[in-house]
């Protein structure tokens, strides 16, 4: 991927003219304006590693897969957080990791752990580098230097169970990478996060990854852990009544407790049928009520997303098509059997059809969503140069606590960031729904002051206590990293850090596995 930005190197994205013409009317000119300097001007500082532990991770790797040159060291710098960018851009780099490790397979992972033990050295895993929240950033906490473990080697499909429905996969294998083999043999994951491009299996399992047509968690059979204490095997059966389920403590442990080379997941027969379609709800707290009772009726779709009606009118003002509906629109998405989808749809439109100034609108603007959806991130990037910010954060909450929740936050990011009389843009929508409750997704844009860093490191730290106040999860998919430490303990409480330190001491007693993050 790119130093500086999402994707990959030269990735070209146009940005509308109609969207910096809305930005400027509706947040005004920025006060500065976010040009990346270039890759030749970022100064790395030396590295640092013991030069016996350099000499021990060679000969486990081989010296062709321990890097310590300047352009590994930089792309392993961090994630692709707004923050990381604004910093990278700057030329402020100065946590890049003092080497890159490549291992081949498990036991090469377990040795580097091992290594990096003795010697004290932090390790810091890598997969596609798409964090959000700090996760891969290499931090050092008590040591004196870091090294990214690099799983860029281990992507195999190592084999297929088709009468159990299961893959077993190494876990530096792309999602893209994944779905081109499972294709070829009929199959799908089935799990689609807006970085499927580049995210990797090890990093869903990681982080418990919640894509556009499910939680990855929920498909997890099985996995392999290096620890520094030894190798882990959870996941025998379907199910087991032996106790604690462990696969649950090492989903969503985010490289603190162990480094996952291997999952086996279940795998689903491509759809035989698909359709897609769209909705106008007269209102936000309309559309709330027709999703939930969606998802109360046991509806299974591949994908609903619900926006509000800013994102609505936002998306359509800057959008091909140019008019702008009022209300909310949903997208919703069915895929597999043709029955199936018969049915599921009938069941939507008898459930939407009941509901008061609810109606259907044309399958194109379904499939406008679809298109804008992969271009997202690329039209963040492009945003910085004009002067602009824009950055998501999102959290869950039970359906009777979401709307209180909803406009606690919303009224939140726009009064810590206004400018004058000009407030912020915020965005909404509800990208998962379960039959208890719902995610918020809130996308944020506004023009730059003269600290970009300082200005949306505000605006985060206002929203996260407002979430904690008010009932939500700090975190739905994007995991806890670095960022969201700070509301750790009101999201689990001091017992439950107890039992998280507890496990760290038990696996990891140096404590040089991703130090600062997830665990306070």
């Amino acid at each position: 991927m790119a130093w500086n930005a999402w994707g990959e190197p030269g990735q070209p994205f146009s940005l509308p003219s109609t969207v910096l013409d809305f930005l400027h009317q509706v947040l005004g000119p920025p006060d500065k304006t976010v040009k990346s300097v270039r890759e030749s001007q970022v100064s790395l500082r030396p590295g640092d590693l013991p030069p016996w532990a350099a000499d021990r991770l060679k000969d486990i790797v081989g010296v062709r897969h321990f890097r310590t040159d300047y352009r590994t060291r930089l792309r392993h710098t961090g994630g692709k957080s707004l923050l990381d960018l604004l910093r990278r851009c700057s030329g402020e780099v100065s946590l890049a990791p003092d080497a890159v490790v490549l291992p081949g397979d498990h036991n090469q992972v377990q040795q580097v752990l091992q290594v990096c033990g003795n010697a004290g050295v932090a390790v810091v895993p890598f997969g596609g580098g798409t964090s959000l929240v700090g996760g891969v950033e290499p931090l050092r906490g008590p040591f004196r230097a870091a090294v990214a473990l690099d799983l860029g080697r281990l992507r195999r499909l190592v084999s297929l169970d088709a009468t159990s429905m299961t893959v077993r996969l190494e876990a530096g294998l792309r999602t893209s990478e994944a779905e081109t083999l499972l294709n070829a043999r009929g199959l799908t994951l089935g799990n689609l996060p807006q970085s499927h491009a580049f995210s990797t299996i090890g990093g869903y399992t990681a982080t418990r990854s919640s894509g556009v047509h499910g939680e990855f968690a929920d498909m997890v059979q099985a996995m392999t852990v290096a620890t520094p204490q030894g190798t882990l095997r959870v996941g025998r059966a379907p199910a087991s009544a032996a106790g604690p389920d462990l696969r649950q403590l090492m989903l969503g442990s985010e490289g603190t407790l162990g480094v996952i080379t291997e999952v086996t997941c279940r795998v689903h027969r491509l759809p035989e049928s698909t359709h897609q379609e769209a909705w106008l709800f007269a209102n936000w707290g309309g559309g709330l009520d027709a999703v939930r009772l969606l998802a109360q009726a046991g509806v299974r779709v591949r994908k609903l997303r619900l926006s509000d009606e800013a994102e609505t009118f936002v998306n359509a003002s800057i959008g091909n098509s140019g008019q702008a509906p009022a209300g909310c629109l949903a997208v919703v998405d069915y895929a597999g059997s043709a029955e199936h989808v018969a049915l599921a749809r009938e069941t939507t439109q008898r459930i939407f059809g009941k509901l008061v100034g609810t109606e259907p609108v044309s399958s194109t603007v379904a499939q406008e969503w679809s298109r804008c959806y992969e271009d997202d991130p690329y039209l963040r990037d492009a945003l910085l140069p004009a002067g602009y910010l824009a950055e998501t954060l999102e959290t869950a909450a039970s359906w009777s606590d979401l709307p209180a929740l909803y406009k606690a936050v919303g009224d939140r990011l726009r009064s810590s960031l206004a400018r004058g009389s000009r407030p912020p843009i915020v965005l909404c929508h509800v990208s998962h729904v379960y039959a208890t409750g719902a995610s918020l997704c809130f996308t944020v844009v506004i023009a730059a002051e003269n600290d970009p860093i300082s200005q949306w490191e505000r605006a985060k730290e206002a929203a996260g206590d407002t979430i904690a106040a008010h009932g939500g999860t700090i975190t739905h998919h994007h995991a806890v990293g670095a960022d969201h430490v700070p509301w750790m303990q009101q999201e689990v409480g001091e017992v439950g850090l107890e039992i998280l330190r507890a496990a760290k001491r038990a696996v990891d007693p140096t404590g040089v596995l991703n130090p600062g993050k997830l665990i306070p």
